[in-house]
């Protein structure tokens, strides 16, 4: 069948049957599924190659966002992510997007800054003019240290000289700006770093500082916008023409309060990160990157902002991504090799819009949710059934243990037990229990 990402009632189904629906919308075979995620999609001995002292694995959920269009293309998206709601919440907004065209997404060219630190330095502007006088001489250097990215048409682009502090500091910074091709490029920017150093630090006659990459990429960022009619923006108590206006109200709030941006910006990253874990790329350089960017200003930002035309909300998220879909863990990880594959083995600028999109998606769940019913609502509706498992229940019993506490507005471990008394009393009484697993 056509890859889509538009696939009804999936959350209603089994495990196996969405494994079913997804091999048949993008091509990924079942048998490939079931071995990478059975075991938790990595063994204890190759855990231990991982990092030190390793006991075993901790495994993590792994679903997919739905109907997700970028750029005029399906993907079926993957996430890993520990928090209920999350997955459900970004699938929703991203069909709310989809009835707008889907998102728009750019993204930059593949762009890392190596960072040299040049320490006393006494006279910083000479020693700026020798180095950019000599930038060819550098960038040759950095080349020569990273030869297998040169042969994949990447490498060292600029040199870039920043003063640091004032004249007693002494301090000068170097950006190597180096093109890391689908790399996320972490190891190669820093062997570019150590191999300019010495000719660096002789060029400005100072001492040799820190060498390493630098996790604000600014000049890696991925734009997404989006579209969204009023008539998908609708809930059952508000229209849709309400709802933008409650939407742009807490756009202007987290833009005027860094205490309210910091949550505005968690609940894009819930999208971002889980996308990024995924696919095996490093959350915490890019969640470092995130939030160094949103305080570029000197007033941390939100990420994402939201504004009305005419009758149509209108959302944008820039923020630096790098991302990769080669090398690292991907080498050695199968559930994070089939994540790509899911995706269609996209390159690292086309896996930066999906995060993207699927943080923005993530947005505008959340900021839906405060605008018209609440976020506890739909989030405690579905964190029912973590407590549900959590008071012993086990296969269908965790829906109708989940069903009776919601009902009941009382989402906690005490209701839940009761509640799982009241139905294990009714079903030995003699009633009949259906197990939808079996």
């Amino acid at each position: 069948m056509a890859r889509t990402s538009r696939l009804p009632g999936f959350y209603k189904v089994t495990v196996q049957e969405r494994r079913a629906l997804v091999s048949d919308a993008t091509g990924t075979e079942i048998l490939e599924m079931e071995r990478a995620f059975d075991a938790g999609g990595l063994d204890a001995e190759t855990a231990d190659k991982f990092v030190e002292n390793v006991l075993g694995t901790y495994a993590l959920p792994f679903g997919v966002a739905l109907n997700v269009r970028v750029n005029a293309h399906d993907f079926v998206v993957p996430m890993v992510v520990e928090e209920p709601s999350v997955v459900a919440a970004a699938s929703n907004a991203a069909k709310m997007v989809r009835a707008g065209g889907g998102f728009e997404a750019e993204v930059d060219a593949p762009l890392m800054i190596s960072q040299i630190q040049l320490t006393e330095v006494d006279d910083a502007p000479k020693a700026t003019a020798a180095i950019l006088a000599h930038k060819a001489e550098i960038l040759a250097l950095a080349d020569r240290a990273v030869p297998g990215l040169v042969a994949r048409e990447g490498g060292a682009r600029d040199v870039e000289v920043r003063t640091l502090g004032t004249a007693d500091d002494r301090m000068i910074v170097v950006h190597v700006i180096v093109d890391c091709r689908d790399a996320m490029g972490a190891n190669l920017v820093n062997s570019i770093a150590e191999a300019v150093a010495d000719r660096l630090a002789a060029l400005a006659e100072g001492k040799v500082g820190l060498r390493i990459l630098s996790n604000l990429c600014d000049k890696r960022c991925v734009r997404v916008t989006c579209r969204v009619p009023a008539s998908a923006l609708a809930t059952d108590d508000m229209d849709g023409d309400h709802v933008i206006d409650g939407i742009v109200n807490a756009s202007r709030f987290a833009e005027l309060d860094p205490y309210r941006a910091a949550t505005h910006n968690k609940g894009i990253m819930n999208g971002v990160d889980a996308v990024v874990i995924a696919t095996g790329n490093d959350w915490r350089a890019v969640e470092a990157g995130a939030h160094a960017f949103a305080a570029r200003s000197g007033q941390y930002s939100p990420l994402a902002i939201w504004r009305r035309d005419g009758d149509t909300l209108v959302g944008r998220i820039e923020l630096p991504l790098a991302l990769g879909t080669v090398g690292g863990t991907l080498r050695v990880h199968p559930a994070a090799r089939l994540a790509l594959r899911l995706l269609g083995s996209p390159g690292a600028g086309t896996l930066a819009t999906l995060a993207a999109a699927v943080g923005l998606a993530s947005n505008l769940a959340a900021v839906r949710a405060l605008a018209t019913d609440g976020i506890q609502r739909g989030h405690m509706a579905l964190h029912a059934r973590s407590v549900a498992v959590a008071a012993g229940a086990t296969k269908s019993m965790v829906e109708r243990v989940a069903t009776m506490i919601v009902e009941a507005r009382d989402i906690t471990l005490e209701a839940a037990k009761r509640a799982l008394e009241v139905l294990s009393s009714r079903d030995g009484d003699g009633a009949t229990v259906v197990d939808a697993d079996e």
